[in-house]
């Protein structure tokens, strides 16, 4: 980030579907629910569609689908 960024303009916001997601705002990266590391976009791979949120990894993912259906 630069002097010329806004605080956070890098962040994008996105819709989580089944499969996909789609740009609400386009950015460089989002936020893992679980970690609260960056996550490209690139390198996003695991995601709730339930929950809409993102995860840096299948670890993460896996961890937050116990915290969310533990029965």
């Amino acid at each position: 980030m630069n002097a010329h960024d806004p605080a956070g303009a890098d962040i994008a916001k996105l819709h989580y579907g089944d499969g996909d997601f789609a740009v609400l705002k386009p950015g460089r990266y989002v936020i893992c629910a679980v970690t609260g590391q960056k996550v490209p976009l690139e390198q996003l791979r695991y995601w709730s569609a339930e929950l809409q949120e993102a995860y840096a990894g299948p670890g993460e993912a896996l961890q937050r689908w116990r915290e969310t259906h533990a029965g």
